[in-house]
């Protein structure tokens, strides 16, 4: 038995000396080729973790990191409908377990497996991802306890149904509204199929957070919209999308169904979890009208206080336990390190205030591979981004520390020091709760 806590140990990863650290490796698998270049986009491959797994999962221990968020490619753990391969998965996460690291399996990160026709909206979908998710669960029942069933959902159905670069190539809000419904529906079948196999299993919902800002009045309510679809897969699986919910008219405007809405509030599961995924340089938004009247969003780079504003917005929505799933800064090691110390700072703060921000992930721990690859015609290595621990040689694909991955090692060690005590904590209407 690992040292995963269960659904009924909850409470002790809101306790004032509760934190974990972890890290992950970059992991999107997007398996339907670009027309013009036939590729996929396979992290794994790419970056040569198919090989060197075993290495690179060394590399997560020598952190003395106790967790990994580390997603598994089900393309390849069923090729084809109901034909399982295990192998890789089972070296993999038993591994990380002999080592004494608990991960948090990623059950889909963006792609899927080419036999879903229509990929997301395959009406079939739903039952096909909750029974891998359910046939995993079983071969490590007991072990992992802990599962996200898809990462970074509002991403997923921007890339699949608003800008058509992603089965099943939608475009527009009717089809990011159609991808986000039905992959939720999936994530709650998975959630309700892990629960079926062990009832100790803690679901870690996961996605992109962005802050929306502007300067001018008249865009108001465009940054409301905005920032309310960034809550919006979080608010469907919970059931909150009720006849008083802001965007209620907007999704039967765009093609949601009433019955659809009214399904997700008789099947709300609960967030025992959530991560928030945030990044200097992409998360926050601010929008301006140009001359011409297009509406342009600029992503101006974020100081460390980025983690206690979105920190205090999602408790203040969920009032759920947190944890920073993903951030790290693109650039030099100069920079990765100051956005590091900066968010570290961040944390502090929030966890001063009583928000239960209980674990941070360095991610990824080596470079990933930009997603322009899949429609680009340059070499593999041209397309790293320098976010990680560690840099790829870009012909050996040997991976060669930075000073990054000894300060990470630093602070991992320091533990609770790092972050500071979680002060009483403070529920979603003000009240002050006190933990043991």
């Amino acid at each position: 038995m690992t040292s995963v806590p269960a659904r009924s140990e909850l409470s002790r990863l809101v306790a004032p000396d509760a934190f974990w650290w972890a890290t992950g490796i970059e992991d999107t698998f997007i398996t339907e080729p670009w027309p013009s270049t036939g590729r996929i986009l396979d992290e794994y491959e790419l970056t040569g973790h198919y090989e060197r797994w075993r290495e690179d999962l060394d590399l997560v221990a020598s952190l003395g990191v106790k967790t990994v968020r580390y997603g598994v490619p089900w393309h390849r753990i069923e090729p084809e409908r109901g034909r399982w391969d295990w192998r890789f998965c089972d070296e993999a996460l038993g591994r990380l377990l002999d080592l004494g690291v608990d991960p948090i399996v990623d059950l889909v990160h963006y792609g899927l497996p080419r036999w879903l026709d229509g990929a997301y909206l395959d009406p079939a979908y739903p039952e096909r991802v909750s029974e891998y998710a359910a046939r995993l669960a079983e071969r490590f029942q007991g072990r992992i306890l802990w599962y996200t069933p898809l990462n970074e959902p509002r991403i997923t159905a921007w890339y699949c149904g608003r800008l058509g670069w992603w089965p099943p190539f939608r475009r527009g809000w009717p089809g990011f509204i159609a991808v986000m419904i039905a992959l939720a529906k999936g994530i709650v079948r998975t959630c309700q199929a892990l629960q079926a196999v062990d009832p100790q299993i803690v679901p870690v919902h996961v996605d992109a957070t962005d802050l929306y800002e502007t300067q001018d009045p008249a865009l108001a309510d465009e940054v409301e919209l905005r920032q309310e679809i960034v809550f919006l897969a979080l608010d469907l699986v919970s059931g909150r999308v009720g006849r008083e919910h802001r965007l209620r008219a907007w999704l039967l405007e765009n093609g949601a169904r009433e019955s659809d809405l009214d399904w997700f509030e008789e099947n709300a599961i609960d967030l025992p979890f959530i991560g928030m995924n945030l990044y200097p340089m992409f998360t926050h938004k601010r929008l301006r009208r140009e001359a011409g009247g297009r509406l342009r969003i600029r992503q101006p780079y974020a100081s460390g206080d980025l983690v206690a504003r979105l920190g205090r917005l999602y408790h203040a929505r969920y009032g759920a336990p947190l944890f920073v799933s993903e951030t790290a800064s693109l650039g030099s090691v100069a920079k990765r390190q100051r956005w590091m110390d900066d968010s570290l700072a961040s944390v502090r703060v929030l966890r001063s205030e009583g928000v239960p921000l209980v674990g941070y992930t360095w991610w990824p721990m080596f470079d990933m591979v930009a997603w322009a690859y899949r429609q680009g015609s340059r070499e593999p290595a041209e397309y790293f981004i320098r976010m990680g621990l560690w840099d790829l040689d870009p012909v050996t694909l040997e991976r060669t520390a930075t000073p990054l991955a000894d300060s990470y090692r630093s602070y991992v060690k320091g533990g609770i020091s790092a972050v500071g005590p979680l002060s009483a904590i403070a529920d979603a209407s003000g009240e002050r709760l006190h933990v043991s």
